[in-house]
């Protein structure tokens, strides 16, 4: 009996990798949902009632906010969320007429490690001390309020990105890098912001590893 052949269209996945040596022309301002939120919000959850609009507002320290809007790994470094990234050159296609739907399904971040309390958060790795920075910030009420939160000036970042070489080219990769690093920005007040134009932070220039 003769064997039937057969064409099979669909190629298995062609995966690169590199490693981008990002530096930060303006901070990197970082916040993570409190804690206290998050316990505010279960206990909404878990009883059912609203939470009342005349609480006493209790004391707080403000080296003690930011430490809480970091995040910090297991191994006790300071990181970002590799997602911030990910999102990030997802929506720098938009300036360049690339599909950001097949971007959503060739373009990953490689984490450096994960997140000390939520070990599903992955991270990257920031090289630079953070600094506590206040600001004054418009809350959803439109009322002001001050923000306490951990700023890295002078940052680094060895970013290491995943893609699908049949979608993207390693110099789309790098172009489309650039572009999230000029352009799009990650972190609070970056000019991609949902919430408003930006402060012009969380953006950064690619070097070469020897520069």
């Amino acid at each position: 009996m003769k064997k039937l052949q057969q064409d099979v269209p669909i190629k298995s996945p062609n995966f690169r990798e590199a490693t981008f040596h990002l530096v930060g022309d303006a901070p990197l301002v970082i916040h993570r949902m409190s804690e206290k939120y998050r316990r505010e919000q279960e206990e909404k959850i878990r009883t059912g009632k609203p939470a009342s609009n005349k609480k006493k507002r209790e004391p707080q320290d403000p080296e003690e906010i930011c430490r809480a809007a970091r995040y910090i790994s297991k191994d006790g470094w300071d990181g970002i969320h590799a997602g911030a990234f990910r999102k990030a050159l997802i929506s720098a296609c938009r300036l360049t007429g690339a599909k950001m739907t097949l971007a959503k399904l060739s373009l990953f971040i490689l984490p450096d490690g994960v997140d000390a309390k939520e070990p599903q958060v992955p991270l990257v790795r920031i090289l630079g001390e953070p600094v506590l920075q206040k600001d004054v910030v418009r809350m959803a009420d439109g009322k002001p309020n001050l923000s306490f939160r951990p700023a890295y000036h002078g940052w680094k970042i060895n970013l290491r990105v995943r893609w699908d070489a049949d979608q993207f080219t390693a110099v789309d990769v790098a172009n489309l890098l650039a572009r999230v690093g000029q352009q799009v920005g990650v972190g609070e007040g970056r000019p991609d912001s949902k919430n408003s134009c930006g402060m012009g932070w969380g953006l950064f220039t690619i070097i070469n590893e020897k520069e």
